[in-house]
This record gives structure tokens, C-alpha cells and sequence, in this order.
């Protein structure tokens, strides 16, 4: 009879064991998928319909006010511009027909050492604007595109990536943007780097790379291609505001988004 009531208590303790090392395996799971799941903006300006693709493969369609989390697919249908602010005061405004990866947004105040921004433009364009994490640690962030990789130097610049889909942007000759990533700066600098070579583009520069196998060079004014945007997706920044989205590359010829 002792001997059936000690078996009984050992196998009831395996079992609480068991059950223990189960939780303990759920909890770390679900605390994994929080910080997979990290919020890091909210979309605040939006006319048109954009769509997310979560990291867990689920899919949703946002609004203003919707947060933005690591490792989110953001995707602009046609006429749709939408704007995200981030967790370190950076902006990204969207072009309609874009698609843009969240891929790290790692910010804290006090661990300057463990800053990591890693943007990737699939297609379309984007403008964007440097946060603090660039600001104090420009080597910390990227843009990854499918021609090149766009690192900052404390910016403001414009990227428009082309593939047969770009025949509605205006250009200073009225031509169709040739294939390829174009670029421009607004403020400060950017540097474009792909296996062919490397370019510093400065304030008022356009650039171009055609694809990966050719070196991003600087082109004249009258052939650059200005990544334009509608006055009214910063309306709610003041002028003078450094992390304002507006310039006079963004603005001019654009249509009005309607803000919902």
C-alpha cells in the first residue's frame, strides 16, 4: 500500500512538472511574440486604402491612428498616400502602388549603442525624414531598395523605385521615368551603395541607379525625378517644423489627400 501511494506521488509530480515546464514554455513563446509584435509608429495621415501584412503571415486593413509594428508589410493601393510617424520622430510618407518593409525599429533613449532602423522599399516611393536614431547615429539606419541601399547623413530625401509602373510621375521633360531607383535630397545628404559603387548625394541632388550591376550616379536637375507629394499629408506640422514631410520637392503638382 506505501509502495502504490509513493509511485502514485512520484508520477502526480512528473506530472505538476510536466505542466510547469509547459507554462514556462508558453510564457517565453507569448513574451517571443510580443517582441516580435512591437509596436514602432502610427499611421496619421491616410487617404485611400492601406493594407498590412503582419510578420505572423495575418493581414489587416488600417486606419488613422492604426499602429505599426516591427516586421509589418506596408501596402498603398492606387490613389492611397499614407503617412507613419515613429517611435523616434521619424516620418515615412508613401506614394500609392507601394509596398514597404519594417524589417527593425529598434529605438531607446538610453541605449544610443542598441539603435537599429531597417526600412526596405520593395516598390513605389516613399519620403522620409530622419528621427533621433539618425540624427545621433546615422550609420544605424538603412533604406534597402531593390537597386541599392540609401544610408543617411541626418535627412530629408525622396526614393521612387520604377519597373514599368511609374508612367504617371511627372518629370521636368514630360518623359516616363526609366526603370531603376531615382532619388533626391532635401536636406542634409544621403549615400547610395550597391556591388557596382557608392554615391554621396547633397542638398538639392538627384540620383539614379538602373539596376545592381551599375554604379548610382548623379544627374543634372533637368533630368532628375522629384519625389512629389500632396501638400495637405503634413498639414498638421508646423512650417518651420524639421520633421516636417513638406519641401519643395513634395508638394508642387500633387493632388490633395483627404485625411478620414
Amino acid at each position: 500500500m506505501k509502495q502504490a501511494l509513493q509511485t502514485r506521488y512520484g508520477a502526480t509530480r512528473t506530472a505538476m512538472l510536466y505542466v510547469w515546464q509547459l507554462a514556462c514554455l508558453l510564457a517565453l513563446l507569448s513574451w517571443g511574440s510580443l517582441a516580435v509584435a512591437q509596436v514602432v509608429g502610427t499611421v496619421t495621415h491616410l487617404s485611400g486604402v492601406l493594407t498590412v501584412k503582419h510578420a505572423d503571415g495575418s493581414t489587416a486593413v488600417l486606419a488613422i491612428q492604426s499602429k505599426i509594428q516591427q516586421g509589418d508589410t506596408l501596402i498603398t493601393e492606387s490613389n492611397t498616400y499614407t503617412r507613419v510617424k515613429f517611435l523616434d520622430n521619424g516620418e515615412i510618407v508613401l506614394r500609392p502602388g507601394s509596398q514597404l518593409v519594417v524589417k527593425s525599429y529598434l529605438y531607446d533613449a538610453d541605449k544610443p549603442e542598441k539603435d537599429s532602423v531597417s526600412i526596405s522599399l520593395v516598390k513605389g516611393g516613399l519620403r522620409a525624414v530622419t528621427g533621433l536614431v539618425g540624427k545621433r547615429n546615422h550609420d544605424a539606419v538603412s533604406f534597402d531598395t531593390p537597386t541599392a541601399t540609401i544610408g543617411i547623413r541626418g535627412t530629408h530625401f525622396g526614393a521612387l523605385f520604377c519597373q514599368n509602373d511609374c508612367g504617371g510621375v511627372p518629370t521636368a521633360s514630360g518623359s516616363t521615368p526609366q526603370n531603376g531607383l531615382h532619388v533626391d535630397v532635401a536636406q542634409g545628404a544621403i549615400v547610395l551603395t550597391n556591388p557596382a559603387g557608392q554615391q554621396v548625394f547633397q542638398t538639392g541632388q538627384f540620383g539614379f541607379v538602373a539596376n545592381l550591376k551599375t554604379p548610382p550616379m548623379v544627374v543634372p536637375l533637368t533630368e532628375g525625378v522629384p519625389v512629389k507629394m500632396p501638400l495637405s499629408i503634413s498639414k498638421n506640422a508646423p512650417k518651420t517644423s524639421a520633421t516636417s514631410v513638406v519641401s519643395s520637392t513634395s508638394g508642387a503638382g500633387g493632388v490633395d489627400c483627404i485625411v478620414q
